[in-house]
């Protein structure tokens, strides 16, 4: 008995709950169909070294670039922790996209999974939002400037744009008010929305199974 057999059975999993951990596999599935699951392992890593990171940083206009200085300098491996958050971030990224061509190449899209490709979708548009969130808390002056470029973008938009930028940024200026937002969005906000879309992406790829390759 396996260590995974071995859980199962102390746990007294119905054989409905079971059924979870199994899976069909089609033939012919390579390695280009593991990016996916690549993604949820690089997502998971960021949210534990997130957590972890959460102990020591102060989202404030004065103190959160000398908390990054602090979990820099004072906290126990705090450099490699911050590292793996910042590396795993990006291999989250890297691997959806290249899941997302993986997909589209191979038509999965198609009926009956398309709502399952929405969904993967706006996982992917979440994603993206989290990383822009995320890239302004360390605070220091690259960080900063890449936001107000980022959303003078938002501003540009006709009609609603100065509306929507002022929501965005909770000034008029990128300021403490858009950092305290932003670490909002990154920590609490962003990362449940994920979590509920992975919950529903997962949960149509169970009831319709893997794609057979073309």
């Amino acid at each position: 008995m396996n260590l995974i057999d071995w859980f199962l059975d102390r746990f007294r999993l119905k054989s409905t709950h079971r059924g979870i951990f199994d899976r069909d596999i089609p033939e012919g599935i390579n390695y280009f169909y593991c990016f996916g699951g690549i993604a949820f392992t690089a997502f998971l890593i960021c949210l534990v070294s997130g957590l972890f990171l959460s102990f020591h940083y102060i989202p404030s206009e004065k103190e959160a670039y000398q908390s990054i200085l602090r979990i820099h300098e004072e906290v126990f491996l705090g450099k490699l922790l911050r590292g793996i958050h910042k590396w795993s971030a990006n291999v989250l990224i890297v691997s959806i996209i290249i899941h997302s061509i993986r997909v589209f190449v191979t038509k999965s899209y198609r009926p009956p999974r398309e709502l399952n490709w929405i969904v993967g979708l706006i996982t992917f548009v979440i994603v993206m939002l989290e990383g822009f969130t995320g890239y302004l808390l360390p605070w220091d002056q690259k960080a900063y400037w890449a936001t107000v470029v980022g959303t003078n973008i938002v501003g540009s938009i006709p009609f609603v744009g100065q509306a929507l930028l002022l929501i965005v940024r909770g000034d008029y200026e990128v300021s403490g008010a858009t950092l305290s937002r932003f670490y909002s969005l990154h920590v609490l906000w962003f990362p449940g929305l994920i979590i509920l879309l992975l919950w529903a992406h997962f949960h149509m790829i169970k009831k319709l199974g893997i794609s057979k390759p073309l």
